[in-house]
């Protein structure tokens, strides 16, 4: 079961990364159109023999068949921040507030793993039956945050969470700054940014179209030197860490922040796809 866990994330790593497009709308309409014919397209683009490899054809059953999922992006429209803010397409000192376009029947990344009882870790697989725009927050063309289903999905969580005083270590499109603002029982939202551009591009453009923005403070420093010596002098209630791009370089922030806890002793800490990164350690 360990070798399947550790098979079934280097196939669908290699798919998403090198052939994410390759499942399209006439090859589903020629193998069934539902999850599972999507599951068989993306066994076959892997190489997977299902019909006489007895390996391949659990990895496929046990695996893909109960990792992939078929959304529906008008949930994902709701979503307040998606319905309320509007992002002007701008480049500034290479950062670019822009939207981009997930294609219909691209896969991606829908959520944390899920550990079956069994052992069994399965990845969480997305995908929409139409197009889907999306805002974006890149750095030198590199996509920072996005505000697809994956980020709603694994944000979600911390959100309902959080409470009174709050921090959040990363501000990105904000999101997570703006959903929390918005609860009642959320008293100040303070965001620690160390990238000026940023900050200017979300003060000058997103900010102003929030209600909540009075709850909202933004102070530009580094992370960790902010947890060491000012997080405790501001008795937060709550602690929200999203510094990183993804679980692989999020692995050495996560366990630094974590030994920053100390600093806080009465706070809640919570932190971005933990559980995905806690596969990585």
């Amino acid at each position: 079961m360990k070798d399947n866990n550790k098979r079934i994330f280097e196939y669908l790593s290699v798919y998403l990364n090198y052939a994410p497009h390759f499942v399209n709308r006439e090859l589903m309409e020629k193998t069934g159109g539902d999850e599972i014919a999507f599951a068989a397209l993306i066994a076959a683009a892997c190489m997977l023999d299902t019909v006489n490899d007895k390996d391949d054809r659990e990895l496929y059953r046990d695996y893909l068949i109960p990792a992939v999922h078929k959304l529906d992006p008008a949930e994902f429209e709701a979503d307040a921040y998606y319905k309320n803010i509007k992002l002007p397409k701008i480049k500034q000192n290479g950062w670019e507030l822009s939207y981009l376009t997930c294609k219909a029947y691209e896969a991606f990344v829908c959520g944390d793993p899920v550990t079956m009882k069994d052992g069994r870790v399965i990845p969480q697989i997305g995908y929409f039956e139409r197009d889907f725009e999306y805002p974006a927050v890149l750095q030198d063309g590199r996509e920072w945050m996005t505000l697809l289903p994956n980020e709603i999905i694994t944000t979600k969580p911390h959100i309902q969470k959080a409470h009174g005083k709050v921090l959040t270590f990363g501000l990105g499109l904000g999101y997570f700054a703006y959903s929390a603002a918005n609860k009642i029982n959320v008293k100040t939202v303070t965001v620690v940014e160390r990238d000026g551009e940023v900050i200017k591009l979300f003060e000058d453009h997103v900010l102003p179209q929030m209600k909540c923005r009075d709850k909202i403070k933004i102070i530009q420093s580094d992370a960790f030197e902010y947890a060491e010596k000012r997080m405790a002098a501001e008795r937060y209630d709550f602690v929200f860490t999203d510094i990183w791009h993804d679980p692989s370089d999020g692995a050495p922030l996560y366990l630094k922040m974590k030994n920053c806890e100390r600093y806080s002793p009465g706070s809640e800490f919570a932190y971005w796809i933990e559980d995905t990164i806690k596969l990585y350690l």
